[in-house]
């Protein structure tokens, strides 16, 4: 079986892993996490950039027109006053969609009472979603893959991902169910896929 081929830009936003001062581990945690998810073969667009508005809309930008049908970005979402990845993807948008940010509130909750200050958001720029993540990798993966309490799931990001990019005119993407089950109504299953 074929699947269709994507791109997905990961940005990383820190003044100090720009530099230098710190190995950056946002990255890597995407592509780890991407990589066991998704059964598409995926080419990574990847930057590393400062806490700089202009840049991160730039960056942004350039990777839509690039062909990224998904971009990721993690760091710059608290309220400091260098956090500005919000505004800088804001600034870009054709549409806002704001439940991706509700959601990824809703699972860091669950661990820390500090999450109602992170300010997460997505948008969608012609035909590619961009969403803001958390910055450290263990909140990525949580946010993303969903987490398991008890008898409770709550379910991750990720799985509304897949049928957005489709209502957009992106790629067809599939996921392995063990690490997440996207979720798409019966009627926008492919064939292979449903069967």
């Amino acid at each position: 079986m074929t699947y269709d081929p994507i791109t997905i830009g990961i940005v990383s936003v820190s003044d100090r892993a720009s530099t230098g001062v710190y190995e950056d581990k946002g990255l890597p945690a995407l592509k780890a996490w991407l990589t066991s998810a998704l059964k598409n073969p995926i080419s990574f667009e990847e930057r590393l950039i400062p806490d700089e508005q202009a840049r991160i809309s730039q960056t942004l930008i350039e990777l839509v027109d690039a062909g990224c049908s998904l971009v990721l970005t993690t760091g710059g979402t608290g309220p400091a006053p260098r956090d500005v990845t919000p505004e800088a993807t804001l600034a870009v948008a054709d549409k806002v969609m704001p439940g991706f940010g509700e959601q990824m509130r809703q699972i860091s909750l669950k661990f820390v009472p500090t999450a109602i200050l992170s300010r997460q958001c997505a948008v969608i720029r012609a035909r590619s979603l961009i969403i803001n993540l958390p910055g450290q990798p263990k909140s990525i993966q949580e946010t993303l893959q969903g987490v398991q309490s008890g008898e409770q799931q709550t379910p991750g990001i990720f799985a509304a991902v897949p049928y957005c990019v489709d209502l957009i005119g992106g790629p067809y993407i599939e996921t392995h169910e063990a690490v997440c089950k996207a979720f798409r109504p019966k009627s926008a299953l492919r064939a292979t896929a449903a069967g």
